[in-house]
């Protein structure tokens, strides 16, 4: 091989060295010869040809002695036996310590007692017949026998109230009937001090029972235009021959439209009643006070999404009709309200226009002043807009907010106003020794504005305060009889750890203005002579506490009137001082 590599070059060399001679011969020969020109004549066509191509291994063939060659290994185990004594166990997940649900139970009943002979006592159960249906019973019960300080008559109180629900769930909608029953005893014990002899106070027969039986059936319809429909009907009356009927029929229809929804509700309301005697301005007891008024209401409204806005566009058309004096108005009420997100949940913005015809009723007005005389004149109030403007929102993860300016104005608003003695009449109970009440109606413009703070400290205490201002001005230019310009409350509740719990709320109420009759020797109010009375602003403190001794035991101290002040919530009636009422509360399955 080394020979071979040595004569390579040398012969190359010798035929580049002739190549060139020729060229260089061939080149002389050009330059001295001159060929001329021949004529060439091709017979056959040329056809070229192409080899065959081969491959050149890229890895030549090496026979070469010196070349070395692997050498196969061979691999073995050298096992080796280990004696073990370890004896593997069954795995076992890690136990979590949970805290047990709380017990629920359906049932719970709760009684207390305290001073001044003072009884309280509820009841209340929730069952369930199957999957779809069930029902519950509440019953409840409040009276104190207790004496007033500085009060010549009677003035027991009492209030009794049952209710009961039958709901039932089918596929398609859902329904149910309610009925409630009440029983409430109030006395008119609003005599003045020393205006009366112990003979006539003695003859004065102040107790007064008011009856209420009420039944509702309501149904709600699923993914339909039909949504849902209230009928209900109530039976109030009371001990002096009084009366009243009224029933109400509420249902409503829904119709998407793109991204927004049409709502129609339609609402009949009719309320009738009478009254044994007339009212006490008049010297003689002439015939009774007979009302029945009806009203048929459509409200339209266009609910209208958008981002961080909500709008409702709507209008209420009432027909209202006054049977009794063949007396009939139709009636237009904006129904207009909107809210806009301005910073997320730090600011809201809302407001509105809305306006409609109140219903007034012998039961309605009751419920505000339980002292009113069984001689009023029921007629529905015209509230022509209530304008309001308001901002809330949650300015800290546990504090919120919520601020509102209003303006209303209502023709024929109820104000409650203290009756005249009239001597002369002889009805059957003792509420015309001028300790009863009766309503003016008047139209009352009201500048309101409101503020509410909300904290909640921890998940175990809440502490809330707000408070309200009012201006009010009559088209009589008397004063908005018993209304008060500033009201303000707070409540505050408290867990404190698994077993206590406390709680308490403060009310604050200003001043109010009456018109008290000077009664004469005639004995005819139309020659009484009149002044404003000023009752006092008032505070008033409750508070309780209680301990769950177990999950169905608990035990509660209440305490009422911490201030023991005798405050006139109304003209001549003074409220019962500082009250201590305990109890407990027993929950149980039934």
């Amino acid at each position: 091989m080394r020979e071979y590599k040595m004569r390579k070059p040398f012969g190359l060399l010798i035929l580049l060295f002739l190549g060139g001679l020729q060229i260089v011969s061939a080149q002389e020969e050009e330059e001295t010869d001159d060929i001329g020109t021949e004529t060439v004549t091709v017979t056959k066509a040329y056809t070229p040809t192409i080899s065959d191509a081969f491959k050149i291994k890229s890895v030549p063939n090496m026979n070469d002695s010196i070349v070395l060659q692997k050498k196969k290994i061979e691999y073995s185990i050298f096992s080796v036996p280990v004696a073990s004594t370890f004896t593997p166990a069954k795995g076992k997940a890690n136990a979590v310590k949970k805290t047990p649900p709380p017990v629920l139970y359906n049932s719970y009943a709760s009684a207390g007692g305290g001073n001044p002979a003072n009884v309280m006592g509820k009841f209340y159960t929730s069952r369930t017949i199957d999957r779809e249906s069930g029902y519950t019973i509440g019953l409840d019960h409040n009276s104190s026998r207790g004496d007033i300080d500085g009060t010549a008559l009677d003035n027991i109180f009492s209030n009794t109230k049952l209710d009961a629900s039958y709901s039932k769930r089918d596929r398609d909608f859902n329904w149910g009937v309610d009925f409630d029953a009440q029983h409430q005893l109030y006395n008119w014990y609003g005599i003045e001090n020393g205006a009366f002899t112990e003979t006539e106070v003695n003859s004065i027969d102040e107790r007064q029972n008011y009856y209420t039986a009420g039944l509702t059936g309501k149904i709600s319809m699923e993914d339909a235009y039909f949504e849902d429909a209230k009928l209900h009907y109530r039976r109030f009356w009371d001990a002096v021959k009084s009366g009243e009927n009224r029933a109400v029929l509420d249902a409503g229809l829904a119709f998407p439209i793109a991204e927004e929804e049409l709502g129609i509700r339609a609402k009949v309301d009719f309320v009738n009643g009478t009254f044994e005697n007339s009212s006490l301005n008049n010297e003689n007891n002439e015939p009774g006070i007979n009302y029945s008024n009806l009203q048929v209401g459509l409200n339209p409204n266009l609910r209208m999404l958008a981002e961080g806005l909500v709008l409702n566009l709507g209008v209420k058309l009432v027909y209202g009709l006054d049977l009794e004096n063949s007396d009939s108005n139709f009636y237009i009420y904006p129904a207009v309200t909107a809210s806009y997100n301005l910073l997320d949940e730090l600011a809201i913005v809302y407001g509105g226009v809305e306006g409609e015809l109140n219903q007034n009723s012998y039961y309605g007005l009751v419920g505000d002043n339980p002292y009113v005389s069984p001689t009023l004149t029921i007629q529905p109030t015209d509230k022509q807009y209530d304008g309001y403007l308001g901002l809330k929102g949650q300015l800290l993860p546990n504090l919120s907010y919520n601020v509102k300016a209003s303006y209303t104005a209502e023709n024929r608003k109820p104000l409650y106003m203290l009756n005249p003695q009239n001597t002369v009449r002889t009805d059957e109970k003792g509420y015309y020794y001028g300790n009863s009440f009766h309503v003016f109606y008047d139209d009352v413009k009201t500048i309101g504005v409101f503020g509410e703070l909300n904290v909640d400290v921890n998940r175990n205490f809440t502490l809330g305060v707000n408070a309200e201002y009012f201006n009010y001005s009559t088209e009589t230019d008397n004063p908005a009889w018993n209304l008060p310009e500033l009201t303000c409350s707070l409540f505050m509740d408290y867990q404190i750890g698994e077993k206590w719990f406390a709680g308490a709320n403060l009310f604050y109420v200003g001043s109010r203005e009456d018109l008290a009759s000077i009664a004469n020797s005639s004995g005819i109010p139309s020659s009484f002579t009149s002044e404003i009375v000023e009752l006092d602003s008032f505070f008033d403190a409750n508070a309780h506490i209680g301990y769950r001794w177990t999950d169905q035991w608990s035990f509660f101290l209440k305490a009422a009137n911490i201030a023991n002040n005798n405050y006139l919530r109304w003209a001549n009636y003074p409220v019962q001082g500082l009250q201590i009422m305990g109890g407990a509360t027993y929950k149980f399955d039934l």
